[in-house]
């Protein structure tokens, strides 16, 4: 439950009442970036509101619905630091014990890498190598279905020096997750899935929220579909893909309903201990490998837009971005899903026009 600290909070801080036309705005523009839906869920004790735009399935032109699922990519990460967390609250995971006392077949050279430098990115760990190249659309299509398995992940990492010093910069990398994904596997016994399922989906109810098997490439059940513009082919239908590349950093589907559950139950400290929970809430004290404050926390980034600061995650998948952020107050918690045709910066347009649509000031208000 929420303390009287951030009821406190609530009352003295409050955030201005939310727009809806400029909440409307910000996903109505499907040209920019080109993508072939939109959908935002806007929560909390400062005002609620929910739109979409575009359609979830191209072929059939239905329109986009509230329960359909969707690959939220990188969000991925804040259900594997919270499984990790929970298990450190449990004492059967230390966040300073090796890395290599769960998975000695790291290379030797990362000895001192510890289980909550990968929650919150000092690792240092090389970048891997063998990749399948995707750096074109027809590639990304060439590959969809190809599988990796966690263990063939860890073989990729070279048994080279880190690149700084575990613990002291840091650097978001998806190999992090990878790896903490398999430690939850290592001590459970369990697929990382089954202990999300068992420990957040399940208590919480996000009946629409599960890990795909390493061997499954569709969305189970009403989805949004995500497309691909291929030079020569137009719009393809890339919803079917294989994600077990992204096991553990980016392959969980969900809803944004569920998301926003979640989120909910997480700052509420309903899912973790104070100690732990308050550890989603402090960046390491170093700086980020181009000079820059850190921006993650364990299992969080955060930003400040319009004098309010949001704590929470975004994440890829081609034909997919999502995202899902809350004031720490929990008066605004942002929940959304949109389609882009092409994985490229210009994705950045629509997150930043959501951003501001909920962070702006009221009319009249400086």
């Amino acid at each position: 439950m929420k303390s009287l600290l951030i009821a406190a909070m609530v009352a003295l801080s409050p955030l201005p009442p939310l727009q809806p036309e400029l909440l409307r705005a910000a996903i109505a523009d499907l040209d920019n970036p080109a993508a072939t839906s939109a959908q935002l869920r806007v929560s909390g004790s400062a005002g609620c509101w929910y739109g979409t735009e575009g359609v979830a399935d191209r072929r059939t032109q239905r329109p986009v619905r509230p329960d359909d699922r969707f690959r939220i990519g990188s969000v991925t990460k804040v259900f594997v630091a919270t499984v990790v967390l929970q298990l450190a609250a449990e004492q059967k995971i230390g966040l300073e014990t090796p890395v290599r006392h769960h998975l000695p077949d790291l290379p030797p050279t990362l000895d001192e890498v510890e289980v909550g430098q990968l929650l919150d990115h000092t690792s240092g760990i090389p970048f891997e190598v063998g990749f399948s190249d995707l750096s074109t659309p027809e590639k990304v299509l060439e590959h969809r279905y190809d599988r990796y398995a966690p263990d063939q992940r860890l073989k990729m990492i070279p048994a080279t020096e880190p690149k700084f010093t575990p613990g002291t910069q840091q650097e978001y990398r998806g190999i992090n997750y990878v790896l903490a994904a398999m430690i939850i596997e290592k001590v459970t016994g369990h697929g990382y899935g089954h202990e999300v399922d068992k420990r957040i989906a399940r208590p919480l109810g996000l009946t629409k929220t599960y890990v795909p098997g390493r061997n499954e490439t569709s969305i189970r059940g009403a989805h949004v579909h995500g497309y691909l513009d291929v030079p020569g082919q137009g719009l393809v239908d890339v919803s079917d893909f294989n994600t077990s590349k992204s096991y553990g950093e980016g392959d969980i589907i969900s809803t944004t309903g569920d998301l926003t559950r979640f989120a909910e139950a997480l700052f509420d400290g309903d899912l973790l201990p104070p100690a732990l929970q308050e550890k989603l809430f402090t960046r390491p004290n170093v700086s980020m490998v181009d000079g820059r404050p850190a921006a993650y926390s364990t299992g969080l980034q955060t930003f400040t837009i319009n004098g309010v600061t949001v704590w929470g995650k975004t994440g890829e998948q081609y034909g997919y971005n999502a995202g899902l952020f809350s004031t720490r107050d929990q008066q605004r918690r942002i929940a959304y899903s949109f389609t882009p045709t092409a994985r490229n910066d210009a994705q950045q347009l629509m997150t930043l026009r959501i951003a501001n649509a909920v962070t702006s000031p009221a009319a009249g208000r400086p």
